[in-house]
């Protein structure tokens, strides 16, 4: 490289999802949202959170690249985060050292952050469970980044194979971290409803005693299955 580049990039303005869009994802399971989005959405299975949570997490996402082995740009996050954000911290998939900590954690919950979300890791899990921000990353090390740069904050970032924007609704439970997209959140909004319909009808069938779905069963009963002997 010919010029070092800037410390930080930040982006400050960019549209968020409005309240309503918010509150239809308030107490969703992450396995609807999927469903309304055919089947995808989900970030990578390593992405946990670090305690099982009692009810989902929803906010909006403020994204910062950290890199590897540093978070200079999540603290600068923190300065472009509102109420209700989740900080989205994208590291390149890098696990020798953690990139948030019990203070970083303090320091947003007293901003009214709501979570984090990372492909990286974490330290310090006593103090985080003790903050009581939900932490959804790759795993525990008690290693620490340093403050370097350089980084982004605002801008798309890829975490765990998926790309989010500043802006995108996340929802997270005990089964990994969902981003539905700005753009496609009224859409997925009005597939909700049916999807919870059909998801109820099947529990129901289940609880009376269901074993071989309808639709298995006309295939089985189709010409194109073909008994082997």
């Amino acid at each position: 490289m010919i010029k070092d580049p800037p410390l930080l990039k930040i982006r400050k303005d960019f549209a968020r999802p409005s309240s309503t869009e918010l509150a239809a994802f308030a107490n969703l399971q992450t396995g609807y949202a999927v469903d309304a989005m055919s089947g995808r959405g989900a970030l990578d299975y390593r992405i946990k959170p670090l305690a099982a949570l009692a009810a989902p997490m929803v906010g909006v996402a403020i994204t910062c690249h950290c890199g590897p082995a540093d978070n200079l740009a999540l603290f600068a996050a923190l300065a472009s985060a509102k109420p209700g954000d989740i900080l989205v911290a994208a590291t390149d998939g890098f696990t020798a050292t953690s990139v948030t900590g019990d203070l970083l954690m303090g320091m947003a919950r007293n901003l009214g952050i709501l979570g984090l979300v990372t492909d990286g890791m974490a330290r310090d899990l006593a103090g985080i469970l003790g903050v009581g921000l939900p932490v959804f990353c790759a795993g525990l090390t008690p290693n620490s980044p340093v403050r370097n740069g350089p980084g982004t904050v605002g801008l798309p970032v890829v975490v765990a194979g998926v790309k989010i924007e500043s802006g995108d609704i996340l929802l997270g439970d005990n089964d990994g971290v969902v981003v539905i997209p700005r753009n496609e959140a009224a859409e997925v909004i009005k597939l909700l409803p049916g999807i919870r319909t059909a998801e109820a009808s099947l529990e129901a069938k289940v609880k009376a005693g269901l074993g071989v779905p309808d639709f298995i069963q006309s295939i089985l009963d189709s010409d194109r299955v073909v008994e082997m002997r």
